[in-house]
Order: structure tokens, then sequence, then C-alpha cells
């Protein structure tokens, strides 16, 4: 099943289930993808979804930090809900080790020796951990590697 399908079969079971907090995650999700589809004249695929997903992500984890920072732990709370809906859409994250390792290969590929470099070693990284790690802890571990 695609993972388009299987977003829009448990929107039909929140529904069913009243799950109103769970219903309106989805709902926004479904929105953004059809969105998106329309803005390109495509229709996404799993990679396109994930990445819908990814952006929504991005934006809660942005919105907790100004709540938090602000003082609304109850708007934070709201969005760290909303971030465990979606996050499991995405495919199983990647550990550290695994996430070191296609840094490493990465650098090597590229023949990478200064952090000037990091855009040519993180164009080979981002296909491959796409939806499968946080694209701010990769970047940091690129930078890491080609600092020292």
């Amino acid at each position: 099943m695609l993972l388009r399908e299987r977003v829009t079969e448990d929107v039909k079971a929140a529904m069913k289930a009243r799950e109103a907090e769970r219903l309106g995650t989805l709902r926004l999700l479904t929105a953004a993808m059809k969105q998106r589809e329309v803005d390109e004249r495509i229709t996404l695929d799993d990679a396109g979804v994930v990445a819908v997903i990814e952006k929504m992500l991005k934006q809660r984890r942005d919105s907790v930090a100004q709540y938090e920072q602000a003082g609304r732990q109850d708007l934070a709370d709201a969005e760290k809900r909303e971030m465990a809906v979606l996050q499991a859409y995405l495919p199983q994250q990647l550990s550290e080790a695994e996430i070191a390792a296609i840094v490493a290969e990465a650098v090597a590929a590229a023949g990478a020796a200064a952090p000037s470099d990091m855009g040519k070693v993180m164009a080979i990284v981002k296909p491959k951990v796409a939806g499968r790690a946080d694209m701010g802890r990769v970047s940091a571990l690129v930078k890491a590697k080609l600092a020292g």
C-alpha cells in the first residue's frame, strides 16, 4: 500500500474512532499533499509524501521551540502530539552509527577535505538518508567530520 493511501485510510479510521486530534493532524497532512500536487501538477509518490511530512515536522519543531521560549507549554505539547502522529508515517530512522558510516562513505567518495566541501558531501548523503534521519543532525555530523 502506498503511503498516500495509508494516510487516506487512517483519516477514515480516525473519523470512525472519533479521534479528533489525530484526525485534524491527518487532514492537515492530506491538505499539504494535495497542495503540493496542485502546485507542481504531479501525483506524489512515497518519496514526495515523506518530503511533505518532513517539512511539516520541521515546522512543528520550530513552533515547539518558539512556544517553549514564550512559556506556552500547552501549545508546545499540542505541537508535539502532532509530531508524534506525523512521525508514524516516516520510514525506520537510522541510528547514529549508520548515519556516521554514510557520512564517512560520502566524504571519501567526494574526496572532501575541508569545510568548503560540505555541499558536495551533503549532495551525496541527502538522498541516502532522506526521511530516515533529521537533516540538521546529519549536517552537524558532516560539519564535524570535515572540520576534524
